[in-house]
């Protein structure tokens, strides 16, 4: 274990000084690996701001429980427990059959109608915020809500809820094909790179298989080149999205201050920013080991 360990250090040790040996070519590479992690993740952050944006935008869907014209008190003050213990609501608010009287009344035009009733034919009602505000969520909460004892009718209009569901799936959509794209342009960048290095060192490593190297021995400092080239380029796409989020954040300012809000963009979380690097390290590898495996199977003797 110690001495895996060891070659493991060496090969690691040996690929940083390479990379440090030639800084133009490693910074170029970084560079290219970077904007092409960077497209998918400023896609990714727009989305993430976008939804809550929306969210802030849009008022949240709320369901109306209109009860039957019979319910007694007893059935109001029961059905108003079951709301407040349910877990799937996040607040109720109870609207008496006279308040929405008194309300259709301070309607413009409504009073006179309100008079001419005679009796007031309005139910209690309850207004109920859902914590989960998914299209299908809201679905079941809402049936579940028809089925209680005294309810008549339960509103729910998830229109601009399935709206906003629909159009954040096509960015989810468009944001999974573009990084499928840019994975393998960063495999094949990668893949070519390392390419390079091994016709660069193809004399050593003929000498290294004579000797008695293992493809393993042979394989490790080339995945490390690959593996490291994909982490700096992880770090350089997060220093973009960064940069383009000051960048617009800087603009969005002004705007915001015409419109008498306050719009800013968020940045990337660091569980976000370390599965980028995570993400961009084993892209690298892959394309290395791929590379490296290509290298070895036209060496192998026929």
């Amino acid at each position: 274990m110690r001495s895996w360990i060891s070659q493991q250090g060496r090969a690691l040790r040996g690929t940083i000084w390479k990379l440090l040996r030639a800084p133009f070519a490693t910074l170029f590479n970084v560079v290219v690996l970077g904007i092409a992690l960077a497209l998918p993740a400023v896609l990714y952050v727009g989305l993430v701001n976008l939804q809550k944006a929306a969210q802030a935008a849009s008022p949240e869907p709320q369901l109306t429980i209109f009860l039957a014209l019979e319910a007694s008190r007893a059935d109001v003050q029961q059905i108003e427990a079951r709301l407040t213990a349910h877990k799937a609501i996040a607040k109720t608010r109870h609207v008496p059959r006279e308040q929405a009287l008194e309300d259709m009344k301070r309607a413009s035009g409504m009073a006179t109608v309100a008079e001419a009733l005679g009796q007031n034919p309005l139910p209690d009602a309850f207004v109920v915020d859902p914590r989960d505000v998914s299209p299908a969520a809201l679905e079941r909460l809402r049936a579940e809500l028809a089925a209680l004892p005294k309810v008549a009718h339960v509103q729910l209009d998830t229109e601009w809820a399935q709206r906003l569901d629909a159009v954040l799936k096509l960015g989810r959509l468009a944001l999974l094909l573009l990084a499928t794209l840019l994975a393998f342009a960063l495999v094949a960048i990668t893949f070519n790179t390392i390419r390079l290095q091994i016709l660069t060192q193809r004399d050593e490593i003929e000498v290294a298989t004579l000797i008695g190297a293992t493809p393993a021995f042979i394989r490790r400092p080339f995945l490390y080149y690959g593996a490291l080239l994909g982490l700096f380029g992880g770090l350089a796409a997060a220093g973009l999205v960064w940069l383009a989020r000051h960048v617009l954040n800087g603009a969005l300012a002004d705007l915001s201050y015409l419109y008498g809000a306050r719009w800013q963009l968020d940045y990337l979380t660091r569980v976000d920013t370390v599965s980028l690097l995570i993400f961009a390290a084993a892209l690298g590898w892959m394309g290395a080991g791929l590379s490296v495996a290509r290298h070895l199977a036209e060496a192998r003797p026929r």
